[in-house]
């Protein structure tokens, strides 16, 4: 079994031990992974031990000033419930209250006066035990009213029960509520306090100075704003939860019920109730460091549980950079493996990269050839491969691009015969209207505009380009004479702008044809340019009665259809718009499949345009 074993693994690593870089590499990476594993467990756990500690200390101070200023804060309750200086009168408004209207008054005012000495206190009840009534004040309004009410008998209700057996005359009612961490259930006779509104009530039991018989409780009810303002003072981050419990370990402030009762399921009150001030408590999942404070003078405890992840963060980080680390120490070994064995393996290597070199289309690459070996004997036969493929290619492309100069000839060929008939027709028609002399400079027009289109250059400057169309336009007037308006609003900064020989005049054709020839008002035909990026923005704009939505998505197709499908009549069979169609196929064939025309139509008009690369180099 162990031979097999061994034998298998030999199998594995054989392909990779094969180079010597490869040996080097496997032997750096293991003694490295072996180093940094090592030094991230040894301080990881050191960490661990320290976060622990620091947490336990940290926290146990902090609760302990918390509780101490707690402590104070219950004392000032304590001190608020009793009767400083008149307790004979106090005590006598009780006895007679029913008897004599300035007890009763003496009560009111003294409720009152107790209500405005503190701004966390939400309602006072001040039950009378013989007359089974009490004495209640509130806000309504703001104002504070304070009302009498009947009431049933409050001697059976836990928090009674409670002052009555204590040896100092108090309790406290936690107003959770049952179900949000053990809280006794409220009986129908106890008060109607909001729990909503109130977070703890303080009930203080006045017995008689002759006989000690309770004769009265007085019942405060607090908001949670005093008690928040000394929590505050606990760092509390995400995660954490903070629990403030009575004496009986009845719940007052917790800030997530739901973890609270399952704490209470995962065994959080016996563990207090053994006086365990730090302990473990694992909810839902969840490891808890839970420390506990209780306080000296009633046993009030506070109680924080920290997550271990929270505490163990510092050491996680540490262990991740520790690993990030050793990671870069790792990348430094395969670099230095890789840089002295790429001495060996270098002549490979250059033939590796000019493959992939001629596999992306570069079929210029060429691999040195250095010595007689086998590595030798391949980079001869790659480059007479390549060299080859070099001259199939050429023969291939040349033979595109005569093909391609052909149907630019020819596209050429057809836009001129109908500019010339056109203008011929303007001569003929100003020569047997007129026969005046300005036939001459419709001659000297048409001959210069003949001359530029039979010039042979591809592509001409703008300024060239809208000198010619000055003179097709002037020819043009002999047709139409006032109906026929231009405005120019070219950007002077293109006035040098390359661009195919006869494009403007095509789309001026285009606004002729749709605009003057069908109607016999006034047009304008505005020519302009303007610098758009690096593209410049050319458009023709007549204010003509446009192209229907027919015709015009008819021409849009036309547009769309690639160049080999030149020739093809129209959709309708009228070959209309051919000379558009021509114009988009030299834009395309001069700059590429970016360029081309665009054309919008409604009753305003028609405006064509196309976007040209400025300074870009044309195709040849």
């Amino acid at each position: 079994m162990r031979n097999q074993i061994l034998r298998r693994l030999d199998d594995w690593f054989e392909p990779v031990t094969r180079r010597l870089a490869n040996k080097l590499i496997l032997t750096f990476t293991i003694i490295i992974v072996l180093v940094v594993s090592s030094l991230t467990f040894i301080s990881y756990s050191m960490l661990r031990r320290e976060s622990v500690n620091s947490s336990i200390a940290s926290t146990d101070n902090n609760l302990l000033l918390v509780g101490r200023n707690f402590d104070s804060y219950l004392k000032g309750i304590e001190q608020l419930s009793l009767p400083q200086i008149s307790y004979d009168e106090f005590n006598y408004a009780l006895l007679y209250e029913t008897q004599d209207y300035a007890s009763k008054m003496y009560l009111e005012s003294y409720l009152k006066n107790l209500y405005f000495s503190r701004s966390d206190l939400e309602t006072i009840y001040l039950y009378i035990l013989k007359e089974h009534k009490y004495y209640w004040v509130t806000k309504e309004n703001y104002n504070i009213t304070v009302r009498v009410a009947e009431h049933p008998s409050i001697e059976n209700l836990p928090w009674y029960k409670s002052a009555l057996g204590s040896p100092s005359n108090r309790s406290y009612q936690s107003l959770l509520g049952a179900g949000d961490g053990g809280a006794a259930l409220r009986s129908p006779a106890d008060y109607p306090v909001h729990p909503g509104r109130s977070f703890m009530g303080y009930h203080r039991l006045f017995r008689s100075i002759v006989t000690r018989e309770p004769e009265a409780v007085l019942s405060l009810y607090f908001n949670s704003s005093g008690a928040n303002e000394i929590l505050k003072d606990i760092p509390f981050s995400t995660g954490q939860h903070l629990l403030l419990l009575g004496p009986d370990n009845a719940p007052f402030i917790v800030d997530d019920k739901g973890f609270y009762n399952h704490s209470v399921q995962s065994g959080l009150l016996s563990s207090l109730n053994r006086g365990e001030g730090r302990f473990v408590l694992e909810d839902s999942g969840e490891k808890y460091l839970v420390i506990a404070n209780t306080g000296s003078a009633q046993g009030w405890k506070l109680v924080k549980p920290i997550p271990y992840r929270m505490i163990y963060e510092a050491a996680t980080t540490t262990r991740r950079w520790s690993l990030i680390i050793g990671l870069l120490f790792l990348a430094m070994s395969i670099v230095l493996t890789g840089v002295i064995s790429t001495r060996i393996t270098r002549p490979l290597k250059d033939l590796s990269l000019q493959m992939r070199r001629f596999g992306q289309g570069s079929f210029n690459a060429e691999a040195k050839v250095k010595g007689r070996d086998e590595i030798a004997y391949l980079s001869m036969h790659f480059n007479k491969m390549v060299k080859k493929t070099n001259e199939l290619i050429n023969e291939r492309f040349k033979l595109k691009i005569a093909e391609k100069n052909a149907v630019l000839k020819a596209l050429e060929a057809e836009i001129n015969p109908h500019f010339l008939y056109n203008a011929l027709q303007a001569i003929s028609t100003r020569a047997l209207k007129n026969g005046s002399a300005d036939i001459v400079e419709m001659v000297d027009n048409l001959a210069l505009t003949l001359r530029y289109c039979v010039s042979g250059r591809e592509t001409v400057t703008a300024r060239e380009e809208l000198k010619h169309i000055e003179r097709y336009l002037a020819l043009q007037k002999a047709r139409f004479g006032s109906r026929m308006q231009v405005a120019y609003d070219w950007d002077e900064s293109l006035m040098e702008l390359s661009m195919p020989k006869l494009a403007l005049q095509t789309l001026v054709e285009n606004a002729i044809k749709h605009g003057l020839e069908r109607i016999s008002s006034p047009i304008t035909i505005t020519i302009s340019a303007r610098p758009e990026g690096g593209t410049a923005a050319i458009t023709v704009h007549d204010d003509g009665p446009g192209i229907s939505p027919e015709r015009l998505e008819q021409v849009r197709l036309a547009l769309r259809k690639s160049w080999e499908a030149h020739g093809e009549m129209e959709p309708d069979g009228s070959g209309g718009g051919i000379g558009l169609r021509n114009l988009d196929m030299r834009l395309k064939l001069l700059y590429g499949e970016e360029a081309g025309l665009e054309i919008e139509s409604g009753p305003d008009g028609t405006v064509m345009s196309m976007k040209l690369p400025i300074g870009g180099v044309t195709r040849a």
